[in-house]
């Protein structure tokens, strides 16, 4: 009987771990970067993931220099359940000078980061 509960205790752990990773992680899968101004540029990132609602959606992109840096974050305001994939902008996002190569990522309520990522040539 303790082995029965036991199994059936860990199925329902792996179940709800499955549930839970049913969206998987967010996906950057296309960006276009054009400069505004001396220091300035603005993205057009688009995003893959299978929002599932409020409880589980792509809440975020950010734009991240090689050494880590946040420059710059395009907050999500709402699943996008019904639009995948589906792209937004920023502008004003400030890129120091001698910095050639952007990395832009994508986030997620439940994993984070973590899914596809694409690195940007900036050409000045």
């Amino acid at each position: 009987m303790r082995n029965a509960t036991l199994s059936a205790l860990a199925a329902a752990v792996l179940g709800f771990s499955f549930m839970a990773a049913l969206a998987g992680e967010a996906d950057v899968i296309a960006v276009e970067a054009a400069q505004e101004g001396d220091n300035t540029w603005r993205f057009s990132v688009t995003v893959r993931h299978a929002d599932e609602g409020w409880d589980h959606y792509a809440d975020r992109w950010q734009v991240v220099a090689p050494d880590g840096t946040v420059l710059g974050t395009r907050v999500l305001l709402h699943p996008h359940e019904n639009e995948q994939p589906f792209t937004r902008s920023l502008g004003g996002v400030v890129i120091p000078e001698g910095v050639d190569e952007v990395v832009v990522r994508a986030h997620d309520s439940v994993h984070g980061d973590g899914g596809a990522e694409i690195q940007v040539k900036l050409k000045r």
